[in-house]
């Protein structure tokens, strides 16, 4: 059965020329430098990318693959979910990046086979925002509750709040924006490593967000959309648990995850989820110096097929 949070298929893009992207450390706690040979890095980042692609469709979810352009200026490539999204109805949102190696990211050949593939009503292109420095980034920014229809966004200046009031409308959402921290007090610069959201749960580090009031209200949001919420620890997101996402495949929901997050829950968090979704755990590390997991190399189909 087919779930509107749990898309059947998803993109994905080939990473050639992966690496840790200078031009995001900065503001990506996540993020940790390589000392190998760029080459060997590549290289392994590309059989980890594969490897996941195996996994997802040994699964049943059916994955469009793209090969990046092949040069350094799109060390991020990897990450698709940050440029674009679909949504039920035949609607897509192309996204202003924060920085111009993600910029370079997009790519047209990916949303004519969205177009030809699957039912495509119309394509919104925020993109053009960016020459007055505005960024909101895709899926990575905002976490969707397709269900609820509320789009969950930790402030930060790659998700400009005009921006994002602006997408709420066109696409139906309603925004709940907090602000968020880690354990060091720094900004999480993306919504999707601290939370995600299944159909029948969500993973979330609620201590991470700063106002009290804020932090229940939105505990209460996902209990009221029927979800049992899961707590996370700071130590957990370190590890990637909430960089996770829901996928429909031959038998049912999957949760694709990380080995290194799969192996940071608990024992009663694993039970909850796997009270309606099968955990499909992927090892990424190479891919997670970049400062994203699993969750980030996915970018959900959630169109009708032609």
């Amino acid at each position: 059965m087919l779930s509107l949070q749990a898309p059947s298929a998803v993109v994905m893009i080939r990473p050639h020329a992966f690496a840790s992207n200078p031009e995001t450390h900065d503001d990506n706690a996540f993020q940790t430098l390589s000392h190998r040979d760029a080459a060997i890095t590549s290289r392994m980042a590309r059989d980890e990318h594969d490897h996941a692609v195996e996994k997802l469709r040994a699964a049943g979810v059916r994955v469009h693959v793209f090969d990046d352009l092949g040069t350094d200026e799109t060390p991020d490539s990897v990450f698709p979910n940050n440029w674009f999204s679909t949504h039920p109805g035949g609607h897509v949102a192309i996204y202003p990046m924060f920085v111009p190696s993600r910029s370079r990211e997009r790519r047209s050949d990916v949303i004519e086979m969205l177009k030809a593939e699957y039912r495509v009503q119309d394509v919104i292109d925020y993109s053009g925002l960016e020459v007055d420095d505005l960024a909101l980034e895709g899926t990575g920014a905002m976490v969707l509750d397709h269900i609820g229809r509320i789009a969950y966004t930790a402030a930060s200046h790659r998700a400009d709040p005009v921006l994002l009031e602006r997408f709420c409308t066109h696409f139906n959402y309603e925004p709940m924006v907090f602000e968020a921290k880690d354990a060091q007090g720094r900004d999480v610069y993306h919504t999707n490593v601290l939370m995600g959201i299944g159909t029948h749960y969500a993973l979330i580090c609620l201590d991470m967000i700063i106002d009290p009031d804020r932090r229940a209200e939105v505990r209460r949001r996902l209990e009221e959309s029927g979800r049992m919420v899961i707590d996370l620890s700071h130590d957990q997101v370190a590890n990637f648990a909430g960089n996770v996402i829901e996928l429909t495949g031959n038998t049912g929901p999957v949760l694709a995850l990380s080995d290194r997050a799969r192996q940071a829950l608990t024992a009663e968090q694993t039970w909850i989820i796997e009270e309606t979704a099968t955990l499909l755990p992927i090892s990424v590390p190479t891919i997670e110096t970049a400062g994203g997991s699993v969750r980030c190399m996915i970018a959900g189909i959630h169109l009708s097929r032609r």
